[in-house]
């Protein structure tokens, strides 16, 4: 070795002895900073909790070795520089784990302890090297003595800050074990920054059991403690899969599944960790069995949370693995997975997704998601390529969505149409069974106006008829009946008809199954309407006197109202089909039931009550008023009047027409009643200022008398614009030659002129040519024409020039009355 001077070697020692100096001094203001803050903090009463304790008797300990070593640096040679790093970082993670524990103590003086335990951690002592402080004999002498010291002392440290720490977390655990909801809560704020930090190895987890002991403390702790052991228990997921697959051991699944329906926090770190454990299968298993599990899913996954909704995505698809889980999804409204097996799954699993759907009673808003997804497109491809199982188990699903107007067009976009037309065809013994769902899908596809694209379905549904169950045949005639009600139709109907379908129909008319009874009397009702003269001679007087026997009986309102509906049909000017409806006594059976019914606006018995006054027009025919005057003995007027009122619009059109139909006759009866009322002491109440004579409503029909005027005028100034025809046609009865002035006087005078108005500038045609007839009976009159003249003339004008051709002539008569037109005019 070089041998060095003197001086060098004098040099070097002083150096060695700066750094012993320095570095001391630092050592000692660390040590007596950290024993102020001990005492302090012995001093303060609130720190007096088990963890706390523990953590200030672990500061205080850190501190005598601390000093202890102080000493050993003042009487050793060479610097311990080791030993005082280490040292100093050893305090100022005391300070921190005291900072931990008291995280929720309001003490003083936190700043203090955190900028000084940042201190120590950041602390660096420099040195010189250990080989330059004598020489050469001296120098090995004291490396060997020096390193054999160090040796010894790095050895003893390490084994008391290991034997620290592991104090240290035993105390945690046993806080995390059994302490009260403080100790617990710090307990675990310092088991999660030691997870975390990798403070502590999968060995001592596993060892100390901490994820039962966690799982078992879930259940029973406060909302904020949840969610902390949710968050330990995720870092221990992420560290290895053994964690995993003893957090799915531990049966601790169902307390954390029940996270799943607490505040938005924990259910985001509950929905995390099922997903983190997901990708062990035994837990997959366990977390689709727990009741409720799946159902809380998809209620997460429908929610607003974005984290929480993605993750329970994931986790649903996860779980949808397994099919009775993708059951319970479809169950709790998502069906994806269940639509995934439709399309992919084995034949097994396709029939057992089908069978499922077909006996899950499903909202609409279900059938539109399963439409909307994609379901029908495979069942459909079941039914017809499948065997006899799938066909049953597609054709029962199918059933089930079709009653959703919306799943109709994915239907018949498939062509199932033909091939549910041939089953129903089908004599085969094994498909029979397939019959009735077939059936009744075809007649929820009926209710779409694209079935009528397809050629001749509802005649072969008509030859289906007779061939078919009880059941089939109420389908059947359900699809018939939504087709010929189709607007589109009309071409339908009429070949219907070409081919016998009411004659086919009318053996129903006695069939005691309420149901196909009820749809063969819609169905006829609705192709009679379109008939006249052979309307009578198709149904014969058998089958109207079996209408007027269900009439009669205890039936419902809508099958009354079918049976009345096809006898209103029926012509009015047919003497013979009338004589047959009064032969049987018709009358009395109908004013009761109108009676009962005038103020119900129930559908069905709206069109009861309009097919009532239907056949009371034919009852009413001007050209027999022996017919008349039954109908009135029996009540008919004060009915239609009430209709007036309350009626619907179709209702209240018939009704005018009944009533127009008996006015016409009241100034002949008038007249026949003179020489009997000549010796008659009149009474002044009975004087009509239209008909200028004494009238009654029984014995001349009269409307004025009746009251119905009023309520005439009503319907015109509501713009019911469909009746305005009927019930111009009934003003009209009043302006006859005989009393033409008598009766202006009167429309005048209940203040319909301007109304009438009002209907030649927005009726319909042939309105605005009764509108104008009356309007010129009652411009004969000069009075009429100065006070309603100028107001009619701007309609008038307008009228004789872009009005239909067919109007001006009489246009032109009224602007000629008023002077705005000479006699000569090329408009007449």
């Amino acid at each position: 070795m070089e041998s060095r001077s003197f001086s060098e070697i004098t040099s070097e020692t002083d150096e060695a002895a700066s750094f012993r100096i320095e570095n001391f001094v630092e050592f000692s203001v660390f040590i007596e900073k950290s024993s102020s803050i001990l005492g302090e903090l012995k001093e303060n009463e609130l720190m007096d909790t088990v963890v706390i304790r523990k953590s200030v008797e672990s500061l205080e300990t850190e501190l005598q070795r601390a000093k202890a070593l102080m000493g050993r640096v003042s009487h050793s040679r060479q610097p311990l520089k080791k030993q005082i790093e280490e040292m100093t970082h050893d305090l100022g993670r005391s300070l921190g784990l005291v900072l931990f524990a008291s995280h929720d103590v309001p003490i003083a003086g936190k700043e203090k302890i955190e900028a000084l335990r940042r201190e120590m951690m950041s602390a660096r002592f420099d040195s010189c090297s250990e080989s330059e402080f004598a020489n050469d004999a001296e120098t090995e002498k004291t490396e060997e003595t020096g390193e054999t010291e160090q040796t010894e002392e790095t050895e003893i440290e390490e084994e008391i800050v290991e034997e620290e720490i592991t104090l240290d977390i035993d105390d945690v655990v046993l806080q995390v074990k059994y302490g009260n909801d403080d100790e617990f809560k710090s307990a675990l704020s310092v088991l999660n920054v030691l997870i975390r930090d990798n403070t502590v190895t999968s060995e001592w987890v596993s060892e100390e059991g901490v994820i039962p002991i966690l799982f078992n403390r879930l259940g029973s702790s406060k909302p904020g403690n949840r969610i902390t052991i949710i968050q330990i228990l995720r870092s221990l997921a992420s560290q290895n899969d053994e964690n995993k697959e003893k957090m799915a051991e531990t049966g601790g699944l169902t307390t954390l599944v029940k996270s799943l329906a607490r505040d938005v926090e924990e259910q985001r770190e509950a929905v995390g960790l099922l997903l983190s454990l997901s990708e062990v299968s035994a837990a997959r298993r366990r977390i689709g069995r727990i009741q409720g599990c799946i159902i809380v899913l998809v209620a997460i996954l429908n929610g607003d949370e974005p984290v929480a909704s993605n993750d329970a995505g994931k986790l649903l698809n996860a779980l949808s693995s397994n099919t009775q889980n993708a059951l319970h999804m479809a169950e709790a409204g998502y069906f994806k997975p269940l639509v995934h097996y439709l399309k992919e799954g084995s034949d097994m699993s396709k029939i057992l997704m089908a069978t499922a759907l077909s006996r899950m009673e499903l909202t609409d808003q279900c059938k539109a998601s399963l439409g909307s997804d994609g379901a029908i497109k495979p069942l459909v491809k079941m039914f017809q390529g499948g065997k006899l199982e799938a066909k049953l188990s597609s054709l029962s699903a199918l059933q089930n969505l079709s009653s959703l107007k919306e799943n109709i067009q994915h239907l018949i976009t498939t062509g199932i149409v033909s091939s549910l037309l041939q089953l129903l065809f089908s004599v085969t013994s094994v498909l029979m069974t397939l019959r009735e769902p077939a059936s009744a899908i075809l007649a929820k596809i009926a209710e779409s106006e694209s079935i009528l694209v397809k050629q001749d379905v509802a005649q072969q549904m008509l030859s289906l008829l007779n061939l078919s169950s009880p059941v089939i045949q109420h389908h059947l005639l359900q699809a018939l009946n939504s087709i010929v009600t189709h607007q589109s139709a009309s071409k339908v109907r009429t070949r219907m008809k070409e081919n016998g379908a009411i004659q086919l129909l009318l053996p129903f008319l006695t069939e005691n199954n309420t149901k196909i009874r009820a749809g063969a009397l819609d169905l006829i009702y609705t192709l009679s309407k379109d008939l006249s003269e052979e309307l009578a001679e198709i149904l014969g007087e058998t089958h109207v006197n079996i209408l007027i026997n269900i009439l009669s009986s205890g039936v419902s309102e809508r099958e009354k109202a079918a049976a009345v509906g096809i006898l209103s049909n029926l012509p009015v000017n047919d003497k013979k089909a009338t004589d047959i409806l009064n032969k049987a006594n018709l009358l009395p059976i109908l004013i009761p039931i109108l009676s009962s019914n005038l103020t119900n606006s129930a559908p069905s018995t709206c069109g009861l009550v309009e097919s009532i006054v239907g056949v009371l027009i034919q009852f009413t025919v001007p050209s027999d008023k022996k017919l008349q005057r039954n109908s009135v003995e029996q009540g008919v007027i004060p009915l239609l009047v009430k209709l007036l009122s309350n009626g619907s619009t179709v209702a209240k059109t018939r009704a005018a027409v009944a009533l127009s139909q008996l006015s016409q006759n009241t100034m002949s009866l008038q007249k026949s009643k003179t020489s009997r009322w000549f010796c008659v002491s009149r009474s002044t109440d009975a004087f009509c200022e239209v008909h200028d004579s004494h009238c009654t409503v029984k014995g001349t029909f009269c409307l004025v008398k009746a009251g119905a005027i009023s309520p005439m005028i009503q319907i015109l100034e509501r713009n019911e614009r469909g009746s305005d025809e009927a019930v111009l046609g009934v003003l009209a009865t009043l302006l006859q030659d005989e009393i033409w002035e008598n009766g202006s006087n009167y429309i005048v005078k209940m203040s319909a002129v301007q109304t009438i108005i009002k209907i030649i500038e927005q009726g319909t045609v042939k309105a605005q040519e009764k509108a104008l007839w009356i309007l010129e009976r009652i411009f004969r009159v000069e009075a009429h024409r100065e006070m309603f003249g100028e107001s009619a003339q701007v309609v008038l004008i307008d009228m004789a020039q872009t009005g239909d051709p067919k109007l001006k002539s009489m246009t032109a008569k009224i602007l000629a009355q008023l002077e705005l037109l000479q006699p000569q005019s090329s408009y007449f």
